[in-house]
């Protein structure tokens, strides 16, 4: 897949593609059927498919100093999107002049001239330009216009109700993440690189990977059970774990972090970057009277997360 984020001065092999535009945040199966639309329309005039997004994200850049909000960061997208089969993902800078342009403009200007997109997909409450000012019925009126196709996809029902990157944060927070996972229809993952921690799982006999989870919304504090891809190295590969998100209030932390504890795994993952999926919410975080407390509950952890991994 390649990754275009200039719509000036494009190599002529990357324009002429078939597009899902959107923010994508989460890649959830309403974006999943955007982007499916997209590969249909594609598949019937001979384009590839691609889509267009925004970084940082439009919200991010309206409200810098809104609390993190983001179910994935980019590579994390990007690596969902290419797994769906995007040759082309053109992940604009999204700044003051892009920002300044009326809906017209951004049809003529990026759609039309810039990215010369054959044909774009876009959701029924799709807004653009200005003031969001564009609505998904003037898209179809530019393309009519300036010669590129526009499907507008329906909004997508799940079982409680209309699927959106909203309804997956509220999931999260809830400590609910098989239902986020259903409406995202893959396990909500924390995607980075191992970060250095104070050892403190090494001398307690669980030693545990440390990721940063800054700019993304935190799902609810606690400990969960996990799959856990680690993604290059030499321990490149699945496993099955335990995971504690949040401050550490035993040890008085205040920074939110993941530490993971992966079953059966003996080796060192500073510096790999891992994949950490939540499967199941065990517990919240506690303080204890002991160490041999809070050794024994992480035991009983693993025993759970365990019989949970390994339940069909």
């Amino acid at each position: 897949m390649r990754i275009i984020r200039d719509f000036t001065y494009l190599d002529p092999a990357d324009r002429g593609t078939s597009v899902a535009i959107g923010n994508f945040d989460g890649v959830h199966i309403g974006h999943q059927s955007v982007i499916e639309l997209a590969r249909t329309a594609g598949d019937k005039i001979g384009a590839p498919l691609g889509v267009l997004t925004f970084e940082p994200h439009p919200r991010q850049y309206f409200a810098p100093d809104a609390p993190p909000f983001r179910l994935m960061n980019p590579e994390a997208r990007a690596h969902r999107l290419e797994k769906l089969g995007v040759e082309k993902l053109y992940e604009l800078n999204f700044n003051a002049a892009l920002a300044g342009l009326t809906p017209r403009d951004f049809a003529e200007k990026v759609i039309s001239e810039g990215l010369g997109l054959k044909h774009v997909v876009v959701g029924a409450d799709f807004c653009f330009g200005k003031g969001r000012k564009g609505t998904a019925e003037d898209l179809i009126a530019f393309g009519e216009e300036l010669g590129f196709g526009v499907t507008i996809a329906r909004l997508l029902e799940g079982d409680n109700g209309e699927v959106s990157s909203t309804a997956i944060r509220n999931a999260l927070t809830d400590g609910r993440p098989r239902d986020a996972a259903r409406m995202l229809g893959h396990w909500h993952r924390i995607d980075g690189p191992v970060i250095g921690g104070e050892q403190r799982g090494r001398d307690l006999g669980y030693p545990t990977a440390n990721m940063s989870i800054e700019g993304l919304h935190p799902p609810k504090f606690g400990v969960y059970a996990v799959l856990v891809d680690v993604l290059d190295g030499p321990h490149k590969g699945h496993y099955r774990g335990a995971a504690s998100l949040g401050v550490r209030p035993m040890f008085n932390g205040e920074i939110p972090n993941l530490e993971t504890f992966i079953f059966d795994f003996s080796g060192d993952l500073y510096s790999a970057n891992l994949s950490v999926a939540l499967v199941e919410y065990l517990r919240p975080e506690e303080t204890f009277d002991s160490l041999e407390a809070f050794i024994a509950q992480m035991e009983n952890d693993c025993i759970r997360a365990r019989a949970i991994l390994d339940a069909p």
